[in-house]
């Protein structure tokens, strides 16, 4: 039988399709009104049609779309100055996404070691319940079988520890050793945050082995935490850092940022981009930088975070029956069901309102950093009576 699309059975879509956005609003092509915490998940981190990054990207396209890297590109060179500027790096690589990102942050880790003459060093200790992209070596990296079965070999260099095991990250070192890859807070893994202390932690056990600390900001970072990155919480700073989604506040961009001494061995034919850094990406992700550094935004983050924060343990108390933990931090929040999280996430879609699965049972809120007040408490009472369906369909169920 012919299939019914031409298009790749890699996704199952939900039966969803939206002409336009407004802010935190999506509308779909019958009109029907959907408050949007998925954000494309965690991509839209200034809503949908922001007039700034509009009028950037379309001022832009009126000149050029794309120039190679082998020319300089002002864009870049003013982008990657604004990011070393409010951040621990000295250098930037744009990419075109987070796995790319990923790619460019273990390539730049391995060079440098490479570059020292320490060619046995190429190994990269991860993290159980990780997600770094789905290239051959994000897939490896992240160490999840459900990705990496079917695709060959897994890629070798890559050693998976339980997140939070401060110990089997001292006990997984050895001479091949030359990076840890971690993220602040696991995403798809189920919104599993790690401690203020294990983040020390792993800074400290990197100096003292002279390991390079890669931090995976790709949906953490770009203020959605509160801070303009979430490992700033810890009080510590990684020698790599990789970042998309929120940068580009929906156009395609992403970025390895480094010290200079990380980066020393990416030396020219190193690596390469056809489409990374390009014009329009970099308008975009110039005015996303205006409005997220602009005074009292990110303290604005901060607020609402407390309106979800108070709406979601009132939500866990009133329905201990569904709701078993809320996780997360900012606005990168998870619910960990007790019912199955299809049956919670299909009565959350029928109130309007649009989240993201992940794993160990839990649905995301990744609601744009625009969101107010008054947004976040609609969404919160649309949570509410998806609770309360869920819970009268259990009982139904029981009886």
């Amino acid at each position: 039988m012919p299939a019914t699309t031409p298009l790749y059975d890699t996704y199952l879509r939900a039966p969803l399709r939206f002409e336009r956005g407004e802010g935190v609003w999506l509308i779909a092509e019958d009109g029907t009104r959907y408050l949007d915490f998925a954000a494309g998940v965690a991509v839209n981190s200034l809503g949908h049609a922001h007039p700034h990054l509009v009028e950037a990207l379309k001022a832009q396209a009126d000149k050029v779309w794309h120039l190679s890297n082998l020319y300089e590109i002002a864009g870049q060179e003013s982008l990657a100055r604004r990011l070393t500027q409010v951040t621990f790096a000295d250098r930037v690589f744009f990419t075109n996404s987070g796995a790319e990102a990923l790619e460019c942050a273990i390539k730049t880790a391995r060079r440098y070691h490479f570059a020292k003459g320490h060619v046995e060093k190429f190994h990269v200790i991860t993290f159980e319940g990780a997600f770094h992209g789905r290239t051959l070596a994000t897939i490896a990296a992240g160490g999840q079988q459900k990705y990496i079965e079917g695709f060959g070999p897994k890629a070798p260099g890559f050693y998976q520890v339980p997140f939070g095991d401060i110990g089997a990250v001292k006990n997984a070192i050895n001479e091949e050793t030359a990076a840890i890859l971690v993220e602040p807070i696991q995403g798809e893994g189920g919104i599993r945050q790690a401690s203020k202390e294990f983040m020390q932690g792993l800074r400290e056990i990197c100096d003292e082995f002279g390991l390079l600390l890669i931090l995976d900001e790709v949906q953490s970072g770009v203020g959605r935490t509160g801070k303009l990155f979430a490992h700033e919480w810890a009080g510590i700073k990684p020698d790599i850092m990789a970042v998309a989604k929120g940068i580009g506040g929906g156009f395609p961009l992403g970025a390895c940022l480094a010290t200079e001494a990380a980066a020393a061995g990416m030396v020219a034919g190193t690596h390469g981009s056809t489409y990374g850094g390009n014009p329009l990406a970099m308008a975009v992700g110039n005015a996303v930088l205006d409005v997220v550094l602009a005074e009292g935004f990110l303290d604005k983050v901060r607020e609402v975070t407390l309106v979800f924060r108070q709406g979601l343990a009132s939500l866990k108390d009133r329905f201990p029956d569904v709701v078993e933990e809320i996780r997360g931090d900012g606005l990168m929040l998870g619910i960990k069901a007790k019912v199955p999280s299809a049956d919670l996430l299909k009565a959350i879609r029928a109130e309007k309102l649009l989240v993201v699965p992940a794993g160990e049972n839990v649905l995301r809120l990744l609601p744009p950093l625009i969101t107010t007040p008054a947004e976040a408490r609609e969404g919160l009472a649309r949570l509410e009576r998806a609770a309360e369906a869920v819970r009268g369909k259990s009982g139904d169920a029981a009886t």
